[in-house]
């Protein structure tokens, strides 16, 4: 403030915060910052539009669209003048109690109002529960690839973060020797990723009960991030991890982002899937409250609309999406066969994702997969996430939940990239 209140050159009184701290370090590890460096080589002069395919948004295509009883039950909440004030810190009890039915129809026991929180999408369901976590000298295990706002919420929690593989020759399984060699006494829990984001993979119930088996033997909970549940349109069924709550604990993340394509609307929600009290007693429903006391809330009126979008959005509305998922990703799979310098090992089966490997030795002057995308958006004008950003240096990740026309004239720009920077073979 200026000295004795006079009108000469203000002092304030805040210093200089430094680059090198928790908060610079997790910024860095978003996917944002790194999509908008690709982005930045766009020739924004140049005579084809940009083709983004890096992103986790399909809402920017006509043809992946919300119901129309979505839309309508927003429309509807906001009309009955009900849901304009603030709401109970935990959501209100109507989408509460229709979250719990719409989880408990998969599951051999019910989940009740009691057992689930509301949160401004998922990305506040991943803050909420690091947080609550985040205990001196505990760590957690987190799968790689993954999604890079776990690890920038325990860095900024200062929460130890440790890695096990996903195995591309076997369908993205989880690496368990691995999650058994990492984990010691101050292990609080295990991320598991179903369907999967990046990859694409869609866990069986055989090896979701080996997982649950494994967290049960090394005494950790299991999160499950079940953003992208029953976007599956392979030949394995989407089964929540739930199922297994009564061999290991289970939190299960999600919301109505993906599969009702409302990113924006931002309704998420934690729902604890334990049948046999394990996180009551330790007083894990207790540290929820505690956390979700002193942070935001979903708008109101998004969840006053939660019943009416459950109960009313018909089945042959999911039944177009997944057959419009399951074209764009045969045409992705099938399309990157035809291309040399990139390879792809397990066809995508779930979310809107998959991860392809560069085979730099066929390419020239590319030096890794961040080189290979800001390359490919100068010259063609395609976005593509560079692996390195979800812990996968060499690789991709392609988002091919965009319109069919669009994808198919992206890929071919990918194929005449990889074609003009291939290396003439012997």
């Amino acid at each position: 403030m200026a000295e004795n209140g006079s009108a000469g050159a203000a002092r304030w009184h805040i210093s200089r915060l430094p680059s090198e701290t928790p908060l610079a370090a997790a910024g860095e590890q978003s996917i944002r910052p790194v999509l908008s460096r690709v982005i930045s080589f766009v020739d924004a002069s140049g005579p084809r539009s940009v083709l983004m395919l890096g992103g986790g948004d399909p809402t920017a295509s006509a043809c992946f669209r919300t119901a129309p009883e979505a839309e309508q039950a927003i429309v509807d909440a906001l009309l009955s003048r009900k849901y304009n004030g603030y709401s109970p810190n935990v959501g209100v009890l109507p989408a509460r109690r229709a979250i719990a039915e719409y989880l408990s129809r998969d599951l051999p026991y019910k989940v009740s109002a009691d057992d689930v929180y509301l949160t401004s999408g998922c990305v506040q369901a991943i803050e909420v529960m690091v947080s609550i976590l985040a205990q001196p000298g505990s760590n957690i295990l987190l799968p790689r690839p993954g999604f890079p706002l776990y690890e920038g919420r325990t860095t900024f929690s200062c929460l130890e973060a440790r890695h096990f593989d996903l195995m591309p020759d076997r369908g993205w399984e989880v690496d368990l020797e691995a999650v058994e060699a990492l984990a010691d006494e101050n292990t609080a829990a295990m991320v598991v990723i179903n369907p999967g984001n990046p990859c694409g993979s869609v866990y069986s119930r055989d090896h979701l009960a080996k997982i649950a088996e494994t967290a049960r033997k090394l005494g950790i909970i299991v999160i499950a991030d079940e953003v992208y549940d029953h976007l599956t349109f392979g030949n394995t069924p989407f089964i929540p991890m739930g199922v297994f709550g009564d061999i290991v604990p289970v939190i299960t993340l999600g919301s109505i982002s993906k599969r009702w394509l409302v990113p924006g609307w931002r309704l998420g929600w934690i729902a604890t899937c334990d049948p046999k009290g394990v996180l009551k007693e330790a007083k894990v429903h207790q540290s929820l409250q505690n956390y979700i006391n002193i942070t935001s809330d979903p708008a109101t009126f998004i969840q006053g609309a939660v019943p009416q979008i459950i109960a009313n959005t018909k089945e042959d509305y999911f039944k177009k999406i997944i057959d419009l998922l399951r074209n764009c990703a045969d045409i992705c799979y099938n399309k990157i066969k035809e291309i040399r310098g990139i390879t792809c090992p397990h066809k995508p089966e779930g979310s809107m994702f998959v991860m392809v490997k560069l085979d730099l030795a066929c390419l020239d002057g590319i030096h890794d997969d961040e080189d290979f995308c800001c390359r490919l958006a100068k010259e063609d004008s395609v976005i593509l996430l560079p692996g390195s950003a979800l812990g996968m240096k060499d690789w991709i990740r392609i988002a091919f939940a965009t319109d069919p026309t669009g994808l198919e004239d992206a890929l071919e720009r990918i194929k005449s990239f990889c074609k003009r920077h291939g290396k003439v073979e012997a």
